[in-house]
């Protein structure tokens, strides 16, 4: 299983066997926890370091990297991706844990890929671009579905919902400084958007990309984000540290039970 914080594996208790960085700056730490081997990895932000970090993962352990080809076993990864975000539905206290049931990319990465839609990856698209009447000026977003499985063991009791994952951390999250966003009401018409029974949750910057290349790999992927903020309350986390800290923890539980 891989985590998004080399850090986190020390506060989480884990016995440390080694730690790597490369020329990026990829920090990662592999050691054992509960009899299970876990890698903490920090991937940066933005779903153009998860194309690097999802492709160099699947590289390790499906490709032969004396010869440069396809070892003949695949071998699937659990990759868990453990963040922050900020709420986009009012009744989402700060400090919980919201579990992507899917991801909407406002990014283009997946867009590179010849990704294959589900047909319920493609009734979300379909619904979503409808509901929200999607602007013209604006990509044309892209779904990808998380483990259902991984949803079902992490998700019991915390918030299960669909992921806006934006493309940067300003316009693209409706947020302003100097600089004016084209579209003035976007995260509104998201906060108004369900589909069969879950409704857009929050913003983050990775998991649309992790959850459709990881799908395409073949790895079985989900993401779980500690709120910093509610979006629609103005409310900030006062420790978020501690509130991380304890995702961390009950990940590695569940994960690891």
């Amino acid at each position: 299983m891989s985590a998004t914080r080399a850090a986190w594996s020390a506060s989480a208790g884990i016995s440390e066997r080694s730690s790597t960085a490369c020329e990026q700056e990829f920090v990662a730490h592999t050691g054992v926890y509960h009899g299970t081997h876990i890698t903490a990895l920090s991937t940066g932000i933005g779903t153009d370091n998860i194309d690097i970090v999802v492709e160099r993962l699947d590289a390790l352990v499906n490709i032969d990297l004396e010869k440069r080809t396809p070892r003949a076993e695949h071998r699937a990864l659990r990759i868990v991706r453990m963040g922050t975000c900020g709420a986009l539905q009012e009744d989402i206290p700060v400090d919980s844990r919201i579990v992507s049931a899917y991801g909407v990319g406002l990014d283009n990465v997946l867009h590179y890929y010849a990704y294959e839609n589900t047909d319920a990856e493609n009734r979300l698209l379909n619904e979503l671009l409808v509901r929200t009447e999607w602007p013209d000026n604006l990509p044309v977003p892209y779904v990808a579905a998380a483990d259902k499985e991984l949803v079902g063991i992490l998700g019991h009791e915390n918030t299960v919902g669909i992921t806006i994952t934006a493309g940067g951390f300003y316009g693209p999250q409706g947020r302003q400084l100097r600089l004016v966003p084209s579209i003035a009401d976007l995260n509104e018409r998201l906060t108004a958007f369900e589909h069969e029974g879950l409704r857009a949750a929050n913003f983050e910057m990775e998991t649309s990309a992790l959850f459709g290349l990881g799908g395409m790999l073949g790895h079985r992927v989900c993401t779980v984000c500690t709120v910093v903020a509610n979006r629609l309350r103005k409310e900030y986390s006062k420790d978020h540290h501690s509130a991380v800290d304890r995702m961390i923890t009950e990940v590695l539980e569940r994960a690891t039970a």
